[in-house]
């Protein structure tokens, strides 16, 4: 019997099934090796030589492929049709080396897990593609290059950054600076007139005023209110007959098939799914055969898919749905690379009625199938009219625009989802003959704005990345994701806006590596590991280049200290922080003290947030994100009304927006004060609401069980809810103020059934593997959230990120903050034989253009950067 290796057990069980008892299939979950998370692991001084270790969990797999290779003389490789893929088998041969001496290995690939694919595959083996390999290896050095040199020098020299990575530095300047068009942008008035006219038959149609006094008016033509009311009243005083009707034929030509830029696109408009759920969803699909391999910048699809697709589309909407050929679609992405086909059903005749999966994954097969047979469907037909309606004298002349979809085609089944506002084709209109008197009624002056360019979207954001080239279809949902979980950008109503680290980042990297997140940079590196795929560059070559220039960049920021880069970028983002005031005075002067000056400073939390230079004399700051206009200034300090006698007052602190009640005295030095909970807009606080806040904690009542008290309360952490040293986290902030008693036993169940209580030892969530300095680094279940355990030291998850989720690399920026916090924290006794000094100091040690500091590492998987 063979041997048979892929990624995933989902993927094995279906290949089990249409191999059958002569093939053992086996998994091996991902990659079995990668670079270790500490310094040297790529060595620039030796030929960038590349050491890697079998990752801990990964070698009970190994065991498992090497017990079965006893007995069996073959080894077939069947991961993924791609450079990761591909790089898996490599892995596994090299992993493997010293037991397949006198074996057989060879490599198949399919795009489709289906008994024909698989077997046809089974017919064509072939030796593992080294061109892919190097692509694959020259990516990985870069990304942990750039990652492990890049991140150590952000956390120095600005303080709470937590890293940095070739693409998604550059996928994060992109929504910072979509944020500063944003800001800078100001709105220009101007005004259009529309009239409600009808034929003489009595039916009604809207037209727009396109000619104001023999001219064609142009966008800002009316200005103000004043210039809409002389175009109405020169509409008003004359008679309108239309001029022209004018009916064109039309046709709208389908959608080409699903790759994955354009499925992520449609998934997030459609059902406003993530770019990671959404392939999620689609690698579930993928290895229950479903469909075809959802990593792909090919849009082409194979013959016998295409006349699959015709056979369906006629045999469900009969023969004038089939074009008289079938349509062929090429490639348009710049860089597509990937040699696969579509995305698109391994089965046409599977309708999403007949598949039974979970409810994310049916939505995104539902669409596929859509989208695939829309393609090959012939093309909708439509009829639009043009009416021309205008004075005698020609001083005014106003149009209607309308279709009529006369055959639809493929939109019998699919149309495409838009991005914002992209227009509307115009509704249907009435019998309108030329010559005929246009009655007029209503006339009306409508007032607009131009309108700022929109926040990106996940959707709008991939279609970005690949308009620039960055970035290739198996890396879009991490980048996307990992700028998200590093806490440098937020999703709010499905569109993205950078935090204030994220903005600090950006600037820092615009300013002293400003290379490195260019477009162009970064889309023609993306160009040079496409050629090395291809086989037409050496690999080593590109790194070498890379690092020459790179290292340097790195050695010109080893002497900045802290204040000389808080300076530069106080200076960069000035327009940001500091903007115009409506007075026309200084942006930078306190509005508390009116001597000091603000000024760019760092928290002792890590961050950053606007403070007066003229401290401890005057003690005014706020956030970097405080309302910008004169009426959010004001909001410092505003009375929101009294409550037993003192007032309830909101004001901007530096961690954010709070409620306080009264004023510090010498017998109350801290005032009650409740900070607002996250989606709580500043803005929005009214009296109710700051007194429901400083309310808090809630009494809910007497826990039927043992008497004691359960209260509701927003922590640290979030709202939850409390009996005795229990709490368990509520989803939601208004919940705090509702939760009756028997919703919030239900709760505390919860919490209890999740695991152990402090009086028990918990076990890990997660090993992480050893820390650079010795000892297990591990994710634990805690009373206020899972946390990364390293000897002593314990360092909170933050709330987005999934403790299955987190990678060694991820929590030693964690460790590493939690240890400089603490000052005294001690590592594990087998790091402090080594080192006696702490994780950071021993850092600073190593010259950065050189080396690396040991204790932190870039994003261990290639997609995320």
């Amino acid at each position: 019997m063979a041997v048979v290796v892929v990624e995933s057990p989902a993927k094995a069980k279906t290949i089990n099934k249409y191999l059958g008892s002569d093939y053992t299939v086996l998994a091996s979950f991902g990659h079995v090796r990668d670079l270790p998370a500490k310094d040297g692991s790529v060595d620039p001084e030796h030929d960038f030589d590349m050491k890697w270790e079998v990752a801990s969990d990964s070698k009970k797999h190994i065991k498992a492929i090497t017990d079965a290779l006893k007995d069996d003389d073959e080894l077939i490789l069947a991961t993924d049709p791609d450079r990761e893929g591909e790089a898996i088998s490599w892995h596994l041969e090299q992993a493997l080396a010293s037991k397949l001496t006198k074996k057989k290995v060879s490599r198949v690939t399919f795009n489709a897990i289906t008994k024909a694919a698989i077997t046809e595959a089974m017919q064509h083996p072939r030796q593992v593609d080294t061109a892919l390999v190097e692509a694959y290896l020259a990516r990985r050095a870069l990304d942990y290059l750039v990652g492990f040199n890049l991140s150590p020098v952000l956390w120095r020299k600005l303080p709470g950054a937590k890293s940095a990575g070739r693409v998604q530095s550059v996928c994060l300047r992109l929504i910072v600076e979509r944020e500063m068009e944003i800001e800078a942008f100001k709105a220009r008035e101007y005004w259009t007139v529309t009239a409600e006219l009808s034929t003489p038959r009595g039916q009604t149609y809207t037209a727009r005023l396109t000619v104001l006094g023999g001219k064609k008016l142009e966008k800002f033509d009316l200005a103000t209110a004043t210039d809409a009311e002389i175009a109405v009243h020169a509409v008003t005083s004359r008679d309108l007959t239309v001029k022209s009707v004018e009916a064109k034929p039309a046709s709208r030509n389908p959608y080409p098939p699903f790759m994955t830029s354009t499925l992520q696109q449609e998934a997030s408009r459609k059902f406003g799914m993530g770019a990671k759920a959404c392939m999620s969803a689609a690698q579930r699909l993928y290895e229950a055969g479903y469909i075809t391999y959802m990593r792909t910048d090919g849009i082409d699809m194979a013959p016998e898919a295409v006349m699959a697709a015709r056979d369906a589309i006629k045999t469900r909407f009969g023969e004038k749905y089939v074009p008289s050929s079938p349509r062929m679609y090429k490639n348009k992405a710049k860089n597509a690379q990937e040699a696969h086909e579509c995305i698109r059903p391994t089965d046409m005749n599977l309708g999403p009625e007949k598949l039974k999966v979970a409810d994310d994954q049916w939505k995104l097969y539902d669409l596929i199938w859509k989208r695939t047979l829309a393609s090959q469907m012939a093309a909708a037909v439509m009829e639009r009219t043009t009416v021309d309606v205008g004075s005698k004298d020609g001083e005014v002349e106003l149009r209607a625009t309308g279709q009529v979809v006369t055959f639809d085609g493929f939109l019998k089944i699919y149309d495409q989802g838009r991005d914002d506002d992209e227009g509307d084709d115009g509704a249907r209109l009435p019998q309108i003959m030329q010559g005929e008197e246009a009655k007029k009624g209503q006339i009306t002056p409508d007032q607009h704005f131009t309108q700022p360019p929109p926040r990106y979207t996940e959707a709008t954001l991939v279609k970005k990345m690949e308009e620039l080239g960055i970035g290739r279809p198996s890396t879009y949902a991490s980048i996307v994701t990992t700028i998200q979980d590093r806490g440098y950008v937020r999703k709010d109503k499905n569109r993205l806006i950078p935090e204030d680290t994220g903005r600090l980042v950006t600037a820092f990297l615009t300013n002293y590596f400003r290379r490195y997140v260019e477009y162009d940079f970064t889309a023609d590196l993306e160009d040079q590991l496409d050629d090395i795929s291809a086989g037409d560059r050496p690999y080593k070559e590109v790194l070498a280049r890379f690092w020459r220039d790179f290292s340097a960049a790195l050695g010109e920021t080893a002497e900045l200290r802290i204040g000389e880069v808080l300076e530069k970028i106080d200076e960069v983002l000035g327009p940001h922080l500091y903007p115009p005031r409506a007075d026309g005075g200084d942006p930078r002067a306190c509005p508390t003290c009116g001597a000091g000056r603000l000024h760019l400073k760092t928290a002792r939390s890590g961050g950053a947030f606007i403070g007066c230079g003229n401290y401890p004399e005057c003690r005014y700051t706020r956030p970097l994100s405080a309302p910008s206009d004169e009426d959010g200034a004001n909001l410092d300090g505003k009375i929101l009304g009294e409550d037993g006698g003192e007032q309830i007052t909101l004001r901007i602190g530096r961690f954010g927006p709070y409620v306080q009640k009264g004023e510090a005295t010498t017998e109350a030095p801290k005032p009650p004060r409740a900070s607002l909970p996250k989606g709580w807009s500043p803005e929005s606080i009214d009296l109710e609401r700051a007194q429901m806040l400083l309310s808090l904690p809630r009494e809910i009542g007497i826990h039927p069980e043992d008497g004691a008290l359960v209260e509701a309360g927003i922590g640290r952490y979030g709202p939850y809810v409390k009996h005795n040293s229990t709490y368990a986290n509520l989803p939601e902030v208004d919940e705090v103020f509702t939760i009756g008693m028997n919703r919030a036993i239900e709760v505390l169940a919860q919490k209890a059934a999740r695991g152990p209580g402090r009086g028990a030892a918990a076990k890990p969530l997660k090993e992480l593997g050893e820390h650079p300095d010795g000892g297990p680094v591990q994710v634990m279940p805690g009373r206020y959230g899972p946390y990364v355990k390293w000897g002593k030291i314990n360092a909170t998850l933050p709330k987005d990120v999934e403790p299955e989720a987190i990678t060694l690399e991820e929590a030693l920026p964690l460790i590493e903050a939690k240890a400089s916090k603490g000052g005294k924290k001690k590592a594990p006794a087998k790091a402090a034989k080594a080192t006696k000094a702490a994780p950071k100091k021993a850092a600073a040690k190593k010259p950065v253009a050189k080396k690396a500091a040991p204790k932190k590492a870039a994003a261990k998987k290639t997609a995320a950067d």
